[in-house]
């Protein structure tokens, strides 16, 4: 069967069990138990031979002889003692549940897996495969899998512009689906690289964790499926809280997208049994400020995960450039510690959570000094004037190529000023009120051309993208006073 074929045949059973009432998530997730169990199975056989360390009354081959009642019954005691197994089968069948109601569709889903001998695809293929359904749980906005998918044009360009080089590590705190381990991973396997560098690579490159269950379970899916990590080996993922500790390993590269939102919290049950959400903070000796602002923290653990060489970029939303208190201590801390050379300035319409304004934010880790290490922060403004929507201007990566060739990748000291291109002194930027980063200089076309205003559709999308925001503001405020 053609590679096309194929990912129809995935896409057509997909649809039927929407018609059913199963969302992309539950879909894929079955999908991911399936398939894992097929290749697991097709591993074990000739040529490859391997130890999968799956127990024979729970492989593959026991799910084909069965049908009906028989098949559900059987598939559901496969889940339930998988996941009591030790290393990447067990973090992938953590509390795995069947989802599909009806044996008869179990029974076709199962088929239609077993028609094809999945691991002599070739890698994109199954990639692709896998990276098309999440992107599509990702646009389903009733699961809120869109706060685990950031777009990967994005992420290819922030790849692009870090270059990671062979035998280093790249760790992700909040590494949701896998997006940024792959493009690394792709940015890396186009190099000539040796049997050590490719070991390397595939064994101990790449370090994430992920809090939600379900989540992590897709990404070590995504990993294996790109080839990253082994049946045999100790998976690639921890499942929780990252923020928690300090880290017990330094990385060469972080890559991340915290998740949104802007406050840490923790649902308690009180005296009465009613539930109440408590703010988060975490008192963590190696952080600049607690508090219990998310994005805040996230930053302050990324950089404390890079080796004193270490780089990282990170995307993280505008408050983190002008927030007062904590932020303004954490902007000075990190212009003091690290060089803060690039910030990328986004627009709205790129990702699934409506209303997101954010950044990227390039640095590199230093040693202690007297002097700040940021001599000057060069900032791209791809905000201004620039308007995209996921569904009729999608962002694209020949969209952000402008700022890979600003950035100059190869050496960023021939960086020139251009209109959306400035370099802003260190005393500049610490002159300013609250030391803030969220500096403007384009003139928003909108706002004075009342001939030329922008289409009806893209007006809305703004209103609705604001009142997202607002609504998200007030939120944090109810959540703060029932806190308190």
């Amino acid at each position: 069967m053609s590679t096309n074929a194929l990912v129809q045949k995935v896409w057509n059973f997909c649809n039927t069990l929407r018609d059913d009432g199963m969302g992309y998530g539950d879909y894929l997730e079955q999908l991911t138990y399936l398939l894992f169990l097929k290749m697991a199975d097709e591993y074990s056989k000739p040529p490859y031979f391997r130890d999968t360390h799956i127990p024979s009354e729970y492989n593959w081959d026991t799910l084909t002889d069965k049908n009906g009642a028989e098949l559900e019954v059987h598939y559901v005691h496969i889940l339930t003692e998988l996941g009591k197994q030790q290393g990447m089968i067990g973090q992938i069948f953590f509390k795995a549940q069947n989802k599909i109601q009806d044996p008869a569709k179990l029974y076709k889903l199962v088929r239609l897996i077993n028609e094809e001998t999945w691991i002599g695809l070739d890698t994109d293929v199954k990639g692709d495969i896998y990276e098309g359904l999440l992107e599509k749980n990702a646009e389903d906005t009733k699961s809120g899998a869109g706060q685990y998918f950031t777009p990967r044009p994005l992420i290819r360009a922030m790849v692009d512009c870090v270059q990671p080089e062979p035998l280093k590590t790249i760790a992700d705190p909040s590494c949701g689906t896998g997006g940024f381990f792959l493009a690394a991973y792709d940015y890396l396997a186009k190099q000539e690289l040796d049997r050590e560098q490719l070991k390397f690579l595939k064994y101990e490159t790449f370090r994430g964790w992920e809090i939600v269950p379900n989540t992590a379970r897709l990404c070590l899916m995504n990993l294996f499926l790109h080839n990253i990590g082994d049946l045999n080996s100790e998976p690639p993922i921890e499942r929780n809280d990252s923020l928690i500790s300090l880290p017990t390993q330094r990385f060469d590269y972080v890559l991340a997208n915290p998740p949104f939102g802007k406050k840490s919290s923790i649902t308690v049950t009180n005296e009465d049994g009613d539930q109440e959400r408590e703010a988060l903070t975490y008192q963590r000796q190696d952080f600049w400020a607690t508090t219990s602002n998310k994005q805040l923290n996230f930053l302050q653990h990324i950089r404390a995960l890079l080796k004193i060489d270490g780089k990282a970029a990170v995307v993280l939303p505008d408050n983190v450039l002008f927030e007062g208190g904590a932020g303004e201590t954490v902007r000075k801390r990190l212009l003091q510690s690290t060089d803060l050379h690039t910030i990328l300035r986004l627009p709205t319409g790129i990702f699934y959570a409506q209303g997101v304004k954010a950044n990227v934010l390039f640095f590199d880790n230093k040693p202690a000094s007297k002097d700040p290490w940021t001599k000057a922060v060069w900032i791209y403004d791809y905000r201004t004037n620039v308007k995209h929507t996921l569904k009729t201007n999608p962002l694209r990566l020949d969209h952000l190529q402008g700022f890979i060739e600003a950035y100059q990748p190869g050496n960023r000291h021939n960086r020139q000023e251009t209109e959306r291109f400035r370099s802003f002194s260190y005393e500049e930027i610490i002159g300013r009120d609250k030391t803030s980063l969220d500096i403007f200089w384009l003139k928003d076309d909108s706002l004075g051309d009342l001939d030329n205003l922008p289409d009806p559709d893209l007006l809305a999308l703004d209103i609705v993208e604001n009142l997202e925001a607002a609504l998200g503001c007030f939120r944090q405020i109810v959540s703060q006073l029932q806190a308190k």
